[in-house]
């Protein structure tokens, strides 16, 4: 294998279990973690690595085994007793790790794990992991035997949780029930401590099963949640909400069984910490994401800026900038006064907050931000490609040169090359074109007013890209 056969993509290295993702892999990776630590004089006793894992097969063994390599190699490193989300190995590294490991493959089926490497609350920075690409052995690391200093991390986890939400004012203030799908994911671990054994809490999904069988894939999108949909509808709930497998993704189901989009919760939100809070500063967000905030930010003439997919250019914004809220397209949301970093449970409390505050359901809070900022309808298609796409950016400017001057009889005001070609209208439509790096896919984008016009700009971005 060639050393550069471990990169580290949108959110940490992913491959299926047996394949790409097996033992000796998970052992390079830490070798080359330990080795860049060496290099970067980030070694010593008192700075340790904090290592979780989620509920996948072979998760804590995989954690077990990436620990050892650390501590053969004289750095300190304790594993999670139990499967812990990825956002609470992030609150670890804000102060008391140096560094955090998650064994996860997030919202991927059941057929993948991975790496995800945490650095001062929040995703490594691209240059980090960059780096640490570097270091990772070419020649395969020896299986290594000692005992792992294990630690329930889940008490520290809830400790940030509450230092954030007054969480039985917040519960007491919600007059109905609220429908909770974990995906069998790690969210689950720390329920009962988050939701004070409350009777409104319905909870779909807590238990562990490494095959995500009723699910699918622990991905919280509409096409995964209509166990939630129906739940919420038949309990007649307040809204539902959704965790991915690793808890930093995040999904709503209000209180009429609709699924909102990022681009309906990002404006919810940001509307809120506006209102309510206060709150001012840059709003940033991934190029997948839609206009609503773009409006609000123009509104209360507050800067705003787009960064490419990965929640890891959002971190980097919020670490560095007075930055009020950054989002992404597939569900990750951060705000002021938080940890630079996603957290599904962080998210789904603000939302309960926002509707007990306010006393409004969550279609009523919707339908204020339709009234105030415009109508949102987002879709995303995937097409499946003959094979990967070589270079993004020349694929994008390729297209670009033959782009039509009016799309749909509206003007090209905007065609940018951040990530893909995201090209917007002159009344805010706006489509996405952006192929993956690694996989032979298309992910095509797309906002309008409505359902209809939506579907029509989706086609017509398609028919461009071919």
């Amino acid at each position: 294998m060639a050393a550069n056969d471990i990169v580290f993509g949108t959110d940490g290295f992913r491959a299926m279990i047996g394949d790409k993702f097996d033992f000796n892999n998970v052992r390079r990776i830490a070798q080359g973690l330990a080795d860049y630590m060496a290099y970067k004089s980030m070694k010593g006793p008192d700075k340790k690595v904090a290592i979780g894992y989620d509920r996948r097969f072979l998760s804590e063994k995989f954690a077990e085994q990436f620990a050892a390599v650390l501590v053969k190699s004289g750095i300190p490193a304790e594993v999670s007793l139990t499967p812990i989300s990825t956002p609470a190995i992030s609150v670890l590294t804000e102060k008391k790790y140096v560094m955090g490991v998650v064994i996860t493959a997030s919202h991927n089926p059941y057929l993948y794990n991975g790496v995800k490497i945490k650095y001062k609350g929040r995703s490594a920075p691209p240059a980090m992991t960059a780096e640490i690409e570097t270091h990772i052995p070419k020649n395969p690391v020896a299986e290594v035997k000692c005992n792992v200093e294990k630690k329930d991390f889940r008490k520290e986890y809830c400790s940030y949780i509450k230092s954030k939400y007054d969480l039985k004012k917040i519960l007491s203030g919600i007059k109905g029930k609220i429908v909770v799908d974990f995906m069998n994911g790690t969210a689950a671990e720390v329920a009962d401590e988050i939701f004070c054994g409350s009777k409104n809490i319905i909870c779909l999904h807590a238990n562990r099963d490494p095959l995500f069988t009723q699910v699918g894939a622990p991905e919280p999108v509409e096409k995964n949640l209509a166990e939630l949909i129906k739940t919420v509808k038949d309990n007649k709930a307040l809204m539902g909400i959704a965790v991915d497998g690793d808890g930093d993704r995040f999904a709503l189901i209000d209180d009429r069984g609709n699924y909102l989009t990022p681009c309906q919760i990002a404006p919810l939100i940001v509307d809120y910490l506006v209102e309510h809070k206060k709150y001012s500063g840059k709003l940033v967000q991934a190029v997948s994401l839609g206009y609503l905030t773009k409006r609000i930010a123009a509104a209360n003439k507050f800067l705003f800026e787009e960064v490419p997919v990965g929640f890891k250019f959002i971190a980097e914004k919020i670490a560095s900038e007075d930055i009020l809220f950054g989002a992404e397209e597939s569900g990750g949301y951060a705000w002021k006064k938080n940890l630079p970093e996603r957290d599904g449970f962080i998210t789904a409390l603000m939302l309960l907050e926002i509707s007990a505050v306010k006393k409004k359901k969550v279609s009523e809070l919707w339908a204020e931000i339709e009234k105030k900022y415009g109508k949102s309808v987002f879709l995303r298609q995937d097409y499946h490609l003959p094979k990967p796409v070589g270079n993004k950016h020349s694929f994008a400017v390729k297209i670009k040169k033959k782009l039509a001057k009016k799309i749909l009889n509206y003007k090209v005001k905007e065609a940018n090359t951040l990530d893909g070609l995201k090209v917007v209208l002159e009344n805010d439509w706006w489509f996405l074109i952006r192929p993956s790096g690694t996989e032979p896919l298309l992910r095509v984008y797309a906002e309008t007013d409505s359902q209809s016009n939506t579907r029509k700009l989706l086609e017509t971005a398609y028919k461009a890209s071919i």
